[in-house]
């Protein structure tokens, strides 16, 4: 066993033996919550549920010098995505790994929440090369657990970003959502200047990264939105972007529109659509899309199939796609992604990519584990609800 692998071991059996523990005889969703030990804190679970049951914060004392090949981060902002809501909930294709070093047993593994944030380098290793104390890093690894106040990773697991000229917002937020429009926009369809887009669930950080984007590259899109009570707000916002256009689904099912749409683009063909809705509402979008045009979808928000006519293939010449960021990142090399991170970093620099409209929950130092238990619970289940029109991040403190 090489002496990383030694390392890491007695690093888990350290922290094994000074984190918070399970009660014997508590229910299989509840934790230990004691403050005893303070120094940082987690949000954990240890069975797949509703995020509004299962999950609740875990204090755990500060970290000891990283291993060979490792870092100690400090977390920033680690955002809550709708796919980390998936994880939690047991239906999210990719599986997390429990973290050894809070759990006290295999038979009650401990799962920290969160696959996205942003850290700042606190203590490094013997071997890590490129990085040092206070440099900014992102995590490239799936499923790496950043809803915690501090965590050990290694350096293979991580990209440094620059610290100049971006927000702790853009940062924290630039290896999902903006990857993922990039992305799209830029491996399916060979699309040049004055090309049509549509796309639905517009108002989402990835569709507001899709205007960004397609507006710096000279592309148009029409965004298709749910309606609400301020829908004419949210459509002048979406337009500041960039988009060209917006419509309601409501308006997408009046025969009218594709009338509209013709006159829009001048009789041009769309030649990309992009889904993260399906249903009735991709069904509608998918009609708009020109000969030899590309649909990619990348959710299922509506939880519903998705139903194409057979036509759109035979006569369209129509193809279909599916896209998960989490595939890309695994297929390319580091510099690949480091190649892509820096393109996007440039748009931000630039104030072509801004960072998603967003809210920081931040969990206090001084509060103890049972009112950041309760405080994680409640934002969850209004984020289930949907009373929620930002993205919001988590900003958890060292205890005190």
């Amino acid at each position: 066993m090489s002496l990383a692998h030694l390392c890491a071991r007695a690093l888990a059996r350290w922290q094994l033996q000074h984190a918070t523990r399970l009660r014997n005889n508590m229910p299989r969703n509840a934790f230990s919550t004691s403050s005893v030990l303070s120094g940082n804190r987690a949000i954990v679970y240890n069975i797949n549920g509703d995020p509004a049951r299962v999950l609740s914060a875990i204090s755990f004392p500060d970290l000891p010098p990283p291993p060979p090949n490792t870092l100690n981060i400090r977390l920033l902002l680690a955002p809550i995505n709708p796919a980390d809501i998936n994880v939690i909930e047991g239906v999210y294709p990719a599986k997390p790994e429990p973290d050894v070093s809070l759990s006290q047993a295999k038979d009650h593994p401990l799962f920290v929440g969160g696959n996205e944030g942003l850290g700042k380098v606190v203590d490094i290793g013997e071997g890590v090369i490129g990085l040092q104390k206070g440099d900014w890093v992102v995590m490239t690894r799936s499923q790496s657990g950043t809803w915690s106040s501090a965590k050990n990773v290694a350096s293979s697991d991580v990209l440094k970003v620059p610290n100049q000229g971006l927000s702790e917002t853009q940062a924290a937020t630039i290896t999902v959502n903006p990857p993922t429009a990039y992305n799209m926009l830029h491996d399916f369809a060979q699309l040049v200047e004055g090309d049509w887009i549509v796309q639905n669930g517009a108002n989402s950080a990835v569709g507001q990264a899709v205007i960004q984007i397609a507006a710096a590259k000279g592309y148009k899109t029409i965004n298709f939105i749910r309606d609400r009570q301020d829908v004419e707000l949210l459509k002048k916002h979406l337009e500041s972007l960039g988009a060209a256009h917006v419509v309601t689904y409501d308006e997408l099912s009046d025969k009218s529109l594709r009338e509209k749409v013709r006159t829009w683009t001048g009789g041009k063909g769309i030649r990309l659509g992009l889904n993260c809705v399906s249903g009735k509402t991709t069904t509608l979008m998918a009609r708009l899309l020109g000969d030899s045009a590309h649909l990619v979808s990348y959710g299922a928000m509506s939880k519903e199939p998705l139903s194409l006519s057979t036509s759109l293939f035979i006569f369209k010449n129509l193809t279909c796609h599916g896209f998960w960021q989490t595939r890309w990142y695994r297929d390319k090399s580091v510099e690949e992604r480091q190649e892509l991170f820096e393109t996007l970093t440039a748009l931000m620099r630039d104030g072509k990519l801004q960072g998603p409209d967003h809210e920081i929950l931040t969990i206090g130092g001084m509060e103890s584990d049972v009112s950041a238990s309760e405080k994680i619970r409640d934002l969850v289940a209004r984020l289930g609800r949907g009373m929620y029109g930002k993205k919001v991040l988590l900003k958890i403190d060292e205890t005190t």
